[in-house]
């Protein structure tokens, strides 16, 4: 089994030697730049990497995976389309191995896509940037995807970790623009829609984001991409939140879902309500990593709801109950440990 780690490239001078230490395992590992005025270039090549300089004008990111993809040797097994600001965590290339030996030719991996300043995971989901040599070619100038053509696509789970580490200080300044270019390109795909709406949503221009999120609803036939645009939807038309909420849970009930509507209840103090789908929540306890797992919903977070709404009720069992559980999650929050003593107190003061 041969396998390629290859990458395109502009100003990653930072990343480089990380990437390539993660990745060492690899048979070939391969950079297509696409214009570095920094030291990216000349670090590869001091690390042994394989540098191709290549143009993409104008730039679209499935032109300059293609041109990279054409560069590596023809009897590579496995391609790794790693970005510089990503790392293989140890163990990868077993893994691979054992898909090897089972004809999968496009394994999925844990992606984790954001980590919080504690190092705790923010955001994962499965991944799919791992391919064939052959028979693949990508596809969208941005949020693009590796497509299997001519051959039948084998998919497999593996214990794979890819991690995403980016700079914070890189501009996304083009992505917008991008995005706005392939909604443009293609009218009819649904999926570009929803990236535009999410940025425009992280831009926090609402009435854009709505407009969007609106025409990939009447597109869209992915549930889970669905339920969370309908989330992200609610904070861009707070007049229908509730109701936003609703359809979420409709499209795809899942913790993320029963909790968004849970946390509305919470602001409102419709403890019932609250109490009522908070409790739902904790009915969903695997991740489904089919799309993204956001981490919140699998903190502390439900045992919060749960315990500030039954207080407000008056179960205060139920609430010294849940709330031990929130801190057991947490056990550094002050907030947490001071309601549970406030609900304890409550308890002794009763008997």
């Amino acid at each position: 089994m041969k396998v390629a780690v290859y990458s395109i490239a502009k100003n990653e001078e930072k990343h480089v030697e990380r990437w390539a230490k993660s990745a060492a395992d690899a048979d070939v590992l391969l950079i297509a730049d696409t214009g570095s005025t920094d030291k990216t270039i000349e670090i590869a090549e001091s690390l042994g990497i394989i540098v191709h300089r290549i143009s993409v004008d104008p730039f679209r990111f499935d032109d300059a995976r293609n041109a990279s993809l054409a560069l590596l040797p023809a009897d590579i097994d496995y391609c790794i389309a790693l970005d510089l600001d990503e790392v293989l965590e140890p163990g990868w290339r077993w893994e691979l191995e054992k898909c090897y030996k089972t004809g999968v030719n496009r394994p999925h991996y844990r992606f984790i896509t954001k980590i919080n300043p504690d190092g705790s995971i923010a955001q994962e989901f499965d991944g799919f940037r791992i391919h064939s040599r052959k028979n693949v070619r990508w596809k969208f100038p941005i949020h693009e995807v590796p497509m299997n053509y001519g051959e039948p696509e084998k998919r497999g789970k593996t214990r794979l970790i890819i991690k995403h580490l980016p700079d914070d200080e890189k501009s996304r300044s083009q992505y917008l623009p991008m995005l706005e270019m392939a909604v443009l390109d293609d009218p009819s795909n649904a999926r570009h829609k929803y990236y535009l709406a999410r940025e425009y949503y992280y831009h926090n221009r609402y009435e854009e984001a709505a407009d969007f999120f609106r025409l990939y609803l009447d597109q869209s036939e992915f549930p889970a991409e669905k339920s969370s645009a309908y989330r992200m939807l609610a904070k861009c038309e707070p007049e229908e939140e509730e109701a936003h909420f609703l359809r979420s849970i409709a499209e795809k009930e899942g913790r993320e879902s029963f909790l968004a509507l849970a946390d509305y209840y919470h602001r409102q103090k419709r403890w019932e309500e609250c109490l009522a789908v908070a409790m739902r929540s904790l009915e969903y306890t695997e991740r489904d990593l089919a799309f993204i797992s956001e981490e919140w919903a699998w903190t502390h977070t439900p045992y919060d709801l749960i315990a500030v709404a039954a207080w407000n009720l008056g179960a205060y069992e139920t609430a010294v109950e849940y709330g031990k559980k929130a801190v057991e999650i947490t056990p550094n929050d002050e907030r947490l440990q001071t309601n549970l003593k406030f609900y304890q107190e409550k308890i002794d003061g009763n008997t």
